[in-house]
C-alpha cells in the first residue's frame, strides 16, 4: 500500500473538525437541534417544520467549498469512487440506514456522541464497521472498478 503523504494534512483536518464543532454547537443553541444532515434535509419536506434555517444549512454545506475555492484558488480534491447501478444503490441503502437508524453520520457520530447517546455509541459502531466491511468487499471483489 502506498501512502500519499500530500493528502496527509493534520492542521485543515483539525480546523475542519474545530469548524464543525462550533456549528454544531451554534446550531444547538440557536434552535436546539441537533446537526444532522438527514433530519436537517428531510424537515424541508415536513409540513409545520422551519424551512429557513435548514435552507441556510444546506446552502452553506453546498457553497462553503465555493468559497474556499474562490479564496485560495485551489480546486476542491473529489474522487469518484464508484457509479452507475453501484452508486444508486449505496445510496439507497445509506438512506434506508438512516430511517433505520434514526439519523445519520453527523448526527450520531458529532452530535449525539458528544451528548453521550448510547443509542448513537451503537450507531457509529455500526457505521463503522459496515464501512470497514464495506470497503473490503469492493475492493477485493472487483466492484469498485
Amino acid at each position: 500500500m502506498i501512502i500519499n503523504w500530500d493528502s496527509f494534512t493534520p492542521l485543515a483536518s483539525l480546523g475542519g473538525g474545530i469548524l464543525i464543532g462550533i456549528a454544531a454547537l451554534f446550531l444547538m443553541i440557536t434552535t436546539g437541534r441537533v446537526m444532522g444532515v438527514s433530519g436537517i434535509l428531510s424537515g424541508l419536506f415536513s409540513a409545520g417544520e422551519p424551512k429557513l434555517w435548514r435552507l441556510a444549512f444546506l446552502g452553506g454545506t453546498l457553497l462553503g467549498p465555493l468559497l474556499i475555492y474562490t479564496i485560495t484558488g485551489t480546486p476542491i480534491a473529489s474522487e469518484m469512487v464508484s457509479d452507475g447501478w453501484l452508486f444508486y444503490g449505496a445510496a439507497f441503502l445509506v438512506g434506508i440506514g438512516t430511517a433505520l437508524g434514526s439519523g445519520c453520520t453527523s448526527g450520531h457520530g458529532i452530535c449525539g456522541l458528544a451528548r453521550f447517546s448510547g443509542r448513537s455509541l451503537v450507531a457509529v459502531i455500526t457505521f463503522m464497521t459496515m464501512a470497514v466491511i464495506t470497503v473490503y468487499v469492493i475492493r477485493h471483489s472487483g466492484l469498485g472498478g
